[in-house]
């Protein structure tokens, strides 16, 4: 299937999509308004939003589960609804919800999918995708008996037996514990290397940071910011730096005036300053030639949680 693929086409591309729900008895909700994106191959990204942006509807439209109102959605050049067969063909979709059977044990799972697809039985890749999730010791285990982390993996793997070209994960995360968490983000990221293009939502923030190379950013629908993760970064210029000092101090010093800062306690200083602005050793230095002796110091940078804040602040203000 890969090899039919446009190599110049980007993994996803959305010009326009809008999709209206319709109801009888209440006022219509527009829960895309007009999506412009592009996903290029190859990409670890970041979809993300607060709850209700709109973010599983695009999901289910690219999925094939949701019919849009208006505008184009295409996967490898495939257009999800002229060419829905190589459209699905080219994802694999891990959705929120826990979708099981659970009469059937984690093998019979996947050979069953693997079905869906056409794969003949020396296309099925089931052993080593089981293993790849960590489910080799529970593959004769019934999707019932599996404990919620293991059937969160199972949905992964789901997705992952026709080799897709595009990876869809909504929440892939949620409830799964640490350890087995970084294993499948250790897989995640192998397949990315490997070509595979990732496409993530989540909730835990600092998993976006650290992971995707590109984010997007959507409110109520509409597109707030898409760009590469450290470019969203770069506006928020702040920095923080605790000092503890080994005298204690009941006022700040005036030397210390043109900084912002903060006596938490009575040897502990908050600072406040802007990277561009101020030089960390400066800093530091100024306050030992007061004769302040430094203990500890903690810095804290803004993160992809401040810049997720300000621009959904943002957006919401302009409504």
């Amino acid at each position: 299937m890969q090899k039919l693929l446009n190599e110049q086409e980007p993994a996803i591309r959305t010009d326009g999509l809008r999709k209206v729900y319709k109801s009888q008895n209440k006022e219509s909700v527009e829960a895309l308004r007009g999506l412009n994106i592009n996903i290029p191959r190859g990409a670890f990204f970041g979809l993300l939003g607060p709850n209700g942006a709109g973010k599983s509807t695009f999901i289910n439209i690219l999925a094939g589960l949701v019919n849009r109102t208006s505008g184009n959605a295409k996967i490898c050049g495939y257009d999800t609804i002229n060419d829905m067969r190589m459209a699905r063909l080219s994802i694999g979709v891990v959705p929120q919800e826990l979708v099981l059977d659970p009469f059937f044990t984690a093998r019979e799972a996947l050979d069953v999918q693997a079905g869906y697809y056409g794969l003949k039985e020396s296309e099925k890749r089931t052993e080593k995708i089981l293993e790849a999730v960590g489910l080799s010791d529970q593959a004769d285990a019934y999707a019932r008996s599996l404990s919620g982390g293991m059937r969160r993996r199972l949905m992964v793997a789901k997705a992952l037996v026709h080799n897709p070209p595009v990876v869809i994960l909504d929440e892939p995360t949620a409830g799964v514990d640490v350890e087995l968490r970084q294993q499948l983000w250790a897989y995640l990221q192998a397949l990315n290397e490997a070509g595979t293009t990732i496409v993530l939502t989540t909730h835990y923030l600092e998993e976006a940071e650290a992971l995707c190379d590109r984010i997007a950013i959507i409110y109520e629908g509409s597109l707030v910011a898409c760009d590469e993760t450290q470019a969203l970064l770069a506006p928020l210029d702040k920095k923080e730096i605790l000092i503890r000092i080994e005298q204690a101090i009941e006022v700040i010093p005036k030397e210390l005036n043109h900084l912002k800062c903060e006596l938490l306690a009575p040897n502990e200083l908050l600072i406040y300053y802007k990277r561009s602005q101020s030089d960390i050793s400066k800093i530091l230095d100024l306050i030992k030639n007061l004769g302040i002796n430094i203990l500890d110091i903690t810095t804290k940078e803004a993160d992809l949680e401040d810049a997720f804040l300000h621009l959904t602040r943002s957006a919401r203000d302009k409504i």
